[in-house]
């Protein structure tokens, strides 16, 4: 699909043409496959992607029983409903804005979350970690404060907030403009009381704070991925992605300011995705921990604040 491929006349011809819900998304996911985009945002192909679209913007529910939504799926759409699909497909297709950007609307841990190109849209192997409670590093001892540092608009802190239910959360990140949705979510979900968004470049403002957990998805993203990334990725705040050469520019400063904010069992988990391989070169002898996925997703690395206090009085003398 190329730019005005349709005119609002054609766009009235194929909602005339259209009818059921089923219809509306098959024709999507023609759009979709004719337009060559690229699933990351929530979805890895294109079937479930104009699947998501269409309930989204019809206000259902993601998660409907297989036989109501079977049903659903041939029940007839009104002109109005029609016609905004239409439209929200052709920005798909043309403008290859993610669907979570369309719909201001996103899943973290099977929990809602409003986004816009402020943030980046939540897609992280953290979720498993949290519905788990890490309990392989921190067993069932439940920490009571909690730091979800380069927070985005929230979804980790939240999503620990939920999983630890009497922790304090600070949610942490240079950009306001990411910390003005992270209000937004922490509100949706009467969160105010034990999630608290802070403006900080990385831990300069949390002089005297220490955790029991810090949790961390910088910007990770090296410069020869920045260059390759697909279109939908343009979308996205460069600075909540783009981390020099090796995608480790914040790295380094987080693992040598974490030992002073980390309480005396605490322990660090940071993502480092694709950049996991600049690991092994620009730390050689870091006694890192590399998380194993039981649900897909890498380059997740978890250290005690034991060994990051043995490891930087080594390095330093």
């Amino acid at each position: 699909m190329t730019k005005d491929t349709f005119t609002e006349l054609e766009a009235q011809q194929i909602a005339e043409d259209l009818h059921t819900m089923l219809d509306m998304v098959r024709w999507s996911v023609t759009c979709f496959n004719q337009a060559g985009l690229f699933y990351g945002h929530g979805t890895d192909n294109p079937w479930d992607e104009a699947v998501s679209l269409v309930l989204q913007l019809l206000h259902l529910d993601q998660n409907l029983p297989l036989q109501t939504g079977d049903q659903l799926f041939h029940s007839r759409l009104t002109l109005p409903e029609k016609l905004n699909i239409i439209a929200i497909v052709k920005r798909r297709a043309e403008e290859r804005i993610p669907v979570p950007y369309l719909t201001n609307q996103a899943w973290f841990c099977d929990l809602p979350f409003f986004v816009d190109e402020r943030v980046l849209i939540p897609r992280s192997p953290f979720a498993e970690l949290i519905k788990n409670h890490f309990e392989e590093w921190i067993g069932d001892s439940e920490p009571q404060h909690i730091l979800d540092l380069c927070t985005g608009g929230g979804c980790i802190a939240i999503a620990l907030a939920y999983a630890f239910e009497e922790a304090q959360v600070d949610a942490v990140d240079i950009s306001q403009d990411a910390l003005d949705v992270a209000e937004i979510n922490i509100t949706e979900h009467e969160l105010n009381h034990r999630v608290y968004p802070i403006q900080s470049d990385l831990m300069g403002a949390l002089q005297g704070q220490q955790y029991d957990l810090i949790v961390s998805n910088p910007p990770y993203v090296d410069a020869e991925d920045m260059e390759d990334l697909p279109e939908e990725f343009h979308h996205e705040p460069e600075l909540a992605l783009a981390a020099g050469t090796d995608g480790l520019d914040l790295v380094d400063n987080i693992l040598r300011q974490a030992p002073l904010h980390l309480t005396d069992n605490g322990w660090l988990f940071v993502e480092v995705g694709n950049s996991e391989v600049h690991m092994f070169s620009r730390y050689p002898e870091l006694p890192i921990q590399w998380v194993e996925f039981e649900n897909g997703g890498h380059g997740v690395f978890a250290i005690s604040k034991n060994d990051l206090v043995e490891y930087w009085r080594s390095v330093d003398h």
